[in-house]
C-alpha cells in the first residue's frame, strides 16, 4: 500500500506542476492527471510514466537529428511552426495578405 500512496503522491506532484494549455482551455491534461490520482487501478509504472513525460525525459533519450528538423524540402518549417504557435498563444495573428501570398 505505500507504493501506491507514494505514486499518489507523485502524480499529484507532476498534476500540480503540469502546464495550462492555451489551445484548449476546456481540456487540460492536468485535470486528467489528478482524476487519475483517485483511480482503483493507478501503479506506479502509470506515475513514473507521467514524471518522464514532464522531464523530457524522452527527447533527451531520443534526440532528433538536425536532417529531421530541418527536411532539404523545406528547412524552416519546423521553425515556423514553433513560431506561428507561440504567437497564435499570444494572440498575435498573421495578416490576411501574408496567408494570402504566403509569406511567413
Amino acid at each position: 500500500m505505500a507504493t501506491l500512496s507514494q505514486a499518489r503522491q507523485q502524480l499529484q506532484r507532476v498534476a500540480a506542476k503540469w502546464p495550462a494549455d492555451p489551445f484548449r482551455p476546456n481540456l487540460q491534461l492536468r485535470n486528467f492527471l489528478e482524476a487519475l490520482v483517485n483511480h482503483p487501478s493507478l501503479t506506479a509504472q502509470a506515475a513514473t510514466a507521467a514524471r518522464a513525460l514532464q522531464d523530457d525525459h524522452f527527447h533527451r533519450k531520443y534526440p532528433l537529428s538536425d536532417r529531421t528538423l530541418k527536411p532539404a524540402s523545406m528547412p524552416q518549417y519546423y521553425t515556423r511552426l514553433v513560431e506561428g504557435y507561440e504567437k497564435s498563444a499570444k494572440g498575435i495573428g498573421r495578416p490576411w495578405w501574408k496567408i494570402f501570398f504566403g509569406i511567413w
